[in-house]
């Protein structure tokens, strides 16, 4: 446990962080010509501290300046990590001048920050109003604030005043090599330049307020002291530049004098006093340096100098001496005499093995430095070099590039891979982004969107139009596209890896001697270093970092051994499986299962040994499960410890809390740090699980304690490594999870009726978790750390940074009481994001079950999923008391709200659906609230209620529930006591407002009229559902539906009186729906109506019900035998019915009907007719589909093999001309008259049936067909009849005879024939019928 406490502030992180996007672009010229050769110098970087940075009630607190030089421009960046600063970004460009590696220096005095420039040529002084001058408050109180860049376009840059030549004779001999720059106390500008043959120049400009011209000192030992200190003349050196030459400069004020610190060519520091213009120290540092033999005859051209003042150890100076193949640092302090003599006395050197090194820094405690290996990879370390006598240098791990290819499985879309790793944070930067996609469109247009989403877009369009321009083909394979979608990815992303290794070039580093905040300064952007955590640093340190055995206790021994081993599983694990692992913790897999698969594949593929090595190092472990107690212990971030406050504070110190680290700069560094620190105990929890798992295959070979170890292993330890992976997994997940852009209005009304929290009108954070941070986090976690500390005027950056990572990782575990972060997520509307991250947590976290039920619910209702958003709000209810922000959302804190919590619940939910504008959620989730609480409280709700409104409301979801819920023998005998009108109309209005199909309100309340006898109304209640179901529901199933409600009806009235059998229904037309509120007397443009409204009524009796059903049930047989007809039954009259009843050939039912409603039955019959002309001049197909219809009609049974569809379809019309008589053979006339009509021979039977019923209509019908001998013989055998020879066949009762009256026959027919015979017969037949009726005639008939 000392060993892991010890480490936590030694070891640091690399974050990126943000990149400006608004540059101001001034040119300055010093009228000077460039100088000949192109001499170009390195890049170089540095930065400014504000003094007052570290105190809290400042405007310039968390505030600096960085800078980078390039050529002939320089680019100054002010930044800070409070408020996000306003035109922050300025570049410089001289013009015929380069600027000189350390030729910027920022001061600041009490009104202005002077910014001094040194170039080859000239020297400049910009001069900037200080931030505490450009606001009236030292209390900033806006998110946004004006940088001190803002006005730089309007100051006179090329002033003489503020700028200057640097003299010729200096120049002539080549430009200086490097220079150093400061203001004295009497306000001038100092420019100490390296002059090219030895020595130093200071060129000094007059305050900026007071007049005066330039003046110029000159540096350099005479050459009799050049002499005297043994230097050796360049000649005989062999090179060309002088021995005084000064390689490194440093300026410090002492005593109102100006001492210039110079490390020179010969290995040499000299310190030279401005105001006596005279060397006053002068040292050998190969002194300092262990066997420097051959070292002095070399020229140290990679020295370099730094300076470092505090009030306890003075003024140090640390020396880099660039010895091959062993830099040292050394680090001296200077010392002050009697009569102005000053020496050096040595406090440490530190060696260092390092090659190249890029830039160093010394603090009053610490060395840091800067180095390039020789794989280009930046390397960053620091020592302390007071305390640390072994010499160790502590590491910092530094961010590794993005990889250089990514891999893309099988199933993946290449074009989303990429974009994910593209667009994922602590990769790329932006910049390199914008760069590269400029390069690649091979043009110069500016990017006006440079936000994640719009540079999404422009990259995902500029990739694909490059890939639609060079198909040549129009067809191409799945597999082809696929590989050219790789091809064209891939190119774009090499283009971003070549732009973002030129932007993380390092420059320098910087360490705020004010609040210990370290930053390598990059080419295109920042890292800050935070500090690393103890358990961090135990698995990502090499091990010649970690302690030696002999320094630490058992324990620690124990857990540096067992760390030792994760990190052999860590590099045994192959990069597929450690794919399989989190793709299975992406599918919520069993993490132990994972971790067995992963241990079976390195058992198999142990090539190197790797297994035998571990197994041999846990030999070693004492106890190994105390030290994976100590691991487990220190990743847990679970606490039970409540929020602080910042009540005690005053309001001055709540004003400034409530912007620290408020800056979009901080956001994404703290929520970097959080996703750094969640990646890599993601790999730690991993490795350990695996490796507890090997301990379980090993068992006692490596277990000391035997049984009760590996049980408790087994039970306690591997359950525990689970939960963790899968927390930190969760963590890592929404650290990358990028935020959904969301219009502040949808926000706006999604907040209406919810616990909502405070937002922040911000920059769009890029990752659900900045988001968190920004609008929540924040003030809880400032409000936490500075409730627990007596004062909180220093911002300590080691410190604060640390306390704020580890409670934002606390306000985001899962595990955690604490329900923020999902929260955050509901009311910014990121439900796709808050949706996965409940899915993610949902198998293994059991806190904030119901809470997350809820949220889910929300989710699937902004998703338009309205049954799952219900059934999860329904299994959030059952938590409601026992989870706080349930509890919250319900008001609990009310006593009343306090004794029903899950009803509170119920009614929140209720409101939020009914905003919404869900109506069916709100009848079912009302149904479910009164199903839960019925038993409880329905009586008293129902009877003591003396709320009348609230009594009805209360019934009616009592209603509703009961019957959603099929508890209908419960609703039915519940005794309402006096709301028996009450119930009915409740049910009535369900039933008349939601679908007939879906709900059973109808039947319902049938069956609560029966139940109490009253019949009427239950055949009113069953009429009605039938007379809708007729009019909303034309399908088989509807109609069906409304035969049985007419039937259910004709029943209720068949039991009750004759005198009480009928039933009131509302007349066609009369149904007209009043406005609510009109007058009665009065129209709706004010006048007085002409007579009052009257409602029209129709009384129903039982006949009038018996053909309500028949036609019902006429209907429902048209559509079983023909569905197509069922869209115009519903609504078809009789009439219409009877025609639809024909033509399909369900005769039977069409004569039913005729008959019930009294219509001609001759339309029936002709369609009968008809259909029986078709059958006997059709083929077989139209045989065959007669017995379909016919099958519908009741036959008459023959016992022959030889009937045909067509002797059926005669039978039974004949079957229907005896069934169903006429007057006057009527239905005969008019089957004839459409057989002639269609020359379809009579039947016999057809002509012996109508000759019975009316023989001189018969013959009249011949007469009109033409048929003229079927007229004669029927008059022949007439007249037969009528003498008595088959009067029988005529229906002549009685014959002519002597006794009989006379007998009529129908002479104008018989003369129409006669006529007729006469013009169309032979001779012969005429004299034949003529002479036998002539006979008949006699006869006096």
């Amino acid at each position: 446990d000392r060993a892991l406490g010890s480490m936590e502030d030694m070891f640091f992180t690399d974050l990126q962080g943000l990149v400006p996007a608004e540059t101001h672009l001034c040119d300055l010229s010093a009228g000077v010509s460039p100088l000949p050769g192109g001499l170009k110098f390195a890049d170089s970087a540095g930065a400014f501290h504000y003094e007052e940075s570290g105190k809290l009630l400042s405007v310039t607190s968390n505030r600096f300046i960085h800078w980078s030089t390039s050529g002939h421009s320089v680019q100054l960046v002010e930044q800070s990590l409070d408020t996000n600063l306003l035109n922050n970004w300025v570049r410089l460009r001289f013009n015929h001048c380069s600027v000189l590696p350390g030729g910027v220096s920022i001061q600041e005095t009490l009104n202005n920050v002077v910014i001094l420039i040194c170039t080859n040529q000239s020297v400049h002084r910009l001069l900037l109003p200080h931030p505490t001058r450009m606001y009236r408050s030292e209390l900033v109180t806006e998110l946004h604030m004006q940088s001190i860049f803002t006005d730089v376009g309007k100051l006179s840059l090329q002033d003489s005043a503020h700028s200057a030549v640097i003299p010729s004779q200096v120049g002539q001999a080549g430009s200086p090599q490097s220079c150093s720059s400061w203001i004295s106390h009497q306000g001038e500008a100092h420019y100490a330049l390296a002059s090219p043959a030895g020595g130093i120049m200071v060129v000094t400009l007059p305050p900026h307020d007071t007049p005066g011209s330039v003046s110029v000192v000159e540096l350099k030992q005479s050459s009799m002291m050049s002499r005297l200190s043994g230097w050796m003349p360049s000649a005989i050196r062999g090179d060309q530049s002088p021995a005084d030459l000064v390689l490194s400069l440093a300026v410090r004020e002492l005593e109102e004098d100006s001492f210039i610190f110079a490390l020179c060519q010969d290995h040499r520091l000299r310190m030279w006093s401005l105001r006596e213009q005279a060397c006053l120290l002068e040292a050998d540092m190969l002194e300092y340096l262990p066997s420097c033999k051959g070292v002095r005859r070399l020229s140290g051209q990679g020295h370099r100098l730094r300076l470092a003042f505090s009030s306890t150890t003075g003024l140090c100076l640390g020396v880099y001496l660039a010895v091959p193949q062993r830099g040292q640092f050394t680090v001296l302090q200077l010392v002050a005499t009697d009569n102005n003599r000053y020496s050096l006395e040595h406090i440490s050197s530190l060696l260092s093995t390092q090659e190249t090194l890029v830039d160093f820094t010394l603090t009053s405690s610490d060395v840091w430095a800067l180095w390039v290996d020789e794989s280009n990879i930046t390397v960053v370390k620091y020592i302390n070099f007071e305390h640390n006598t072994a010499g160790q240098w502590n590491q910092v791990f530094v961010q590794p590039p993005p990889e250089e290819e990514v891999q893309i499985g099988v199933d993946l879309d290449p074009r989303e891979t990429y974009l994910e790793v593209l667009f994922s944070p602590l990769r790329f930067t932006a910049s390199a982004i914008v760069k590269a996609l400029q390069i690649y469109r091979r043009g110069s247009e500016r990017i006006s969107d440079v936000s994640w989403e719009g540079l999404k877009k422009e990259v995902t369009q500029a990739v694909e139009t490059e890939l639609q321009s060079s198909v040549t083909e129009f067809e191409f394979s799945q597999e082809e596209y696929r590989q050219l979608q790789v091809e064209f990815w891939s190119r774009f992303y090499s283009c971003c890896l070549q732009y973002q290794e030129a932007q993380s070039t390092p420059l320098g580093l910087t360490v705020s001697q004010h609040t210990g905040m370290a930053c390598l300064l990059r080419k295109g952007f920042v890292s800050f270093l935070l500090p690393c955590f103890a358990v961090d640093h135990l698995y990502l340190s090499y091990e010649q970092y970690l302690f030696s055995e002999e320094e630490t206790p058992v324990v620690s021994r124990d857990v540096l051994q067992l760390v030792q081993c994760l990190r052999l599983v860590s590099d045994a694990v192959s990069p597929e499986m450690a794919y399989e692992m989190e793709k299975a913790l992406d599918y919520m897999q069993s993490p132990e299962r994972a971790a067995e698969l992963v241990l079976e594949n390195m058992l198999c593929n142990d090539s190197d040994n790797v297994i035998v090595d571990i197994q041999n190092k846990l030999q070693d472990i004492r106890n190994p499960t105390a030290a994976m107690m100590v691991l487990l212990r220190e990743m847990d971030l679970e606490t039970d410890s409540e929020l602080g406050s910042n009540s005690a504070v005053g309001l001055n110190t709540r004003i400034s809390l409530s912007q620290l680290y408020g800056s979009s700069s901080a956001v994404s560094l703290v929520c970097q740090a959080v996703c750094h620190v969640a990646m890599t105990r993601a790999l730690f929890c991993r490795d350990l699980l695996i490796l507890q798992k090997l301990y379980l295959r090993f068992g006692d070979n490596v277990f000391l304690g035997g049984g009760a170890q590996l049980l408790q292993l087994q039970q306690d330890l591997i359950p525990r490594s689970s939960h963790l992976l899968l927390s930190y997994h969760l963590l890592k997940h929404i650290s990358q999870n990028l935020a959904s852009s969301v219009p502040m209005d949808t926000i706006d009304a999604n907040l209406q009726h919810l616990t909502v929290l405070e937002l922040s009108d911000s920059l769009s954070p890029q990752t659900v978790v900045e988001l968190f941070y920004q609008t929540v986090g924040r003030r809880i976690i400032i409000s936490q750390i500075y409730s627990q500390q007596q004062t909180c005027s220093v911002l300590l950056w080691n410190h604060m940074i640390s306390n704020v990572v580890q409670l934002l990782a606390q306000l985001l575990w899962p595990s955690n009481p604490g329900f923020l972060f999902p929260e955050c997520l509901m009311a910014n509307c990121q439900f796709t994001q808050l949706q996965e991250y409940v899915r993610l947590i949902g198998p293994w976290c059991q806190v904030n079950i119901g809470s997350c039920r809820f949220m889910l619910g929300q989710c699937y209702l902004a998703n338009g999923e309205g049954q799952k958003a219900l059934q999860c709000f329904q299994e959030a209810a059952t938590e409601v008391e026992k989870e706080e922000f349930l509890m919250k959302l319900t008001g609990s804190e009310d006593e009343e709200s306090a004794s029903s919590p899950r009803l509170q619940y119920y009614n929140k939910v209720l409101r939020l659906l009914e905003d919404v504008g869900l109506p069916e959620l709100v009848i079912q989730l009302s149904s479910l609230a009164v199903t839960e609480a019925v038993k409880q409280w329905k009586h008293l709700t129902l009877t003591q209620n003396p709320d009348s409104s609230m009594q009805l409301d209360c019934l009616r979801q009592l209603v509703v529930v009961l019957c959603e819920r099929s508890q209908l023998q419960d609703l039915v005998q519940f005794p309402y006591v006096n709301l028996h009108d009450e119930v009915v109309s409740i049910i009535e209005s369900r039933a008349r407002g939601l679908d007939l199909l879906t709900h059973n309100y109808y039947e319902l309340l049938y069956a609560f009229h029966i139940v109490r006898h009253n019949y009427r109304k239950a055949g009113t209640v069953m009429f009605e559902f039938g007379m809708r179901l007729g009019r909303e529901v034309r399908t088989r199933v509807g109609l069906q539906k409304q035969v049985n409600c007419y039937l259910a009806a004709l029943t209720c009235l068949r039991l009750i009186r004759p005198e009480y059998a009928w039933i009131v229904q509302p007349a066609a037309g009369a149904t007209v729906y009043e406005r609510p509120g009109a007058s009665p007397k009065r129209n709706s443009d004010g006048e007085f109506s002409s007579e009052p409204v009257r409602r029209q009524v129709d009384i129903l009796e039982l006949d009038d019900l018996e053909k309500q059903y028949i036609l019902s049930r006429c209907r429902l047989t048209l559509v079983q035998h023909h569905p197509p007809s069922a869209a115009i039954a519903g609504s078809s009259s009789a009439p219409e019915l009877v025609s639809l009843l024909v033509q399909v050939g369900l005769f039977d039912s069409a004569l039913s009907l005729s008959r019930t409603f009294s219509l001609n039955l001759t339309p029936v019959f002709e369609g009968l007719t008809f259909k029986c002309v078709k059958l006997q001049f059709g083929g077989e197909e139209s045989q065959n589909e007669a017995w379909s219809w016919l099958a519908a009609n009741q036959l008459t049974v023959i016992n022959t093999k030889e009937s045909s569809a067509t002797d059926e379809a005669w039978r039974l019309l004949a079957s229907y001309l005896d069934r169903y008589p006429s007057a006057n053979g009527q239905h005969h006339r008019y089957v004839i008259n459409k057989l002639l009509s269609h020359g379809v021979p009579l039947p016999d039977w057809l002509v012996k049936s109508y000759k019975r019923v009316d023989a001189p209509s018969l013959l009249r019908l011949l007469l009109n067909f033409d048929l003229l001998d079927a007229a004669a013989e029927l008059v022949l055998e007439y007249v037969d009849a009528v003498l008595g020879r088959g009067h029988q066949y005529f229906g002549i009762e009685k014959p002519l005879c002597a006794t009989s009256p006379p007998a009529w026959l129908p002479y104008t027919s018989i003369d129409q024939l006669l006529q007729a015979l006469n013009e169309t017969q032979t001779h012969s037949s005429v004299r034949w019928f003529t002479s036998v009726f002539l006979v008949g005639r006699e006869w006096n008939l």
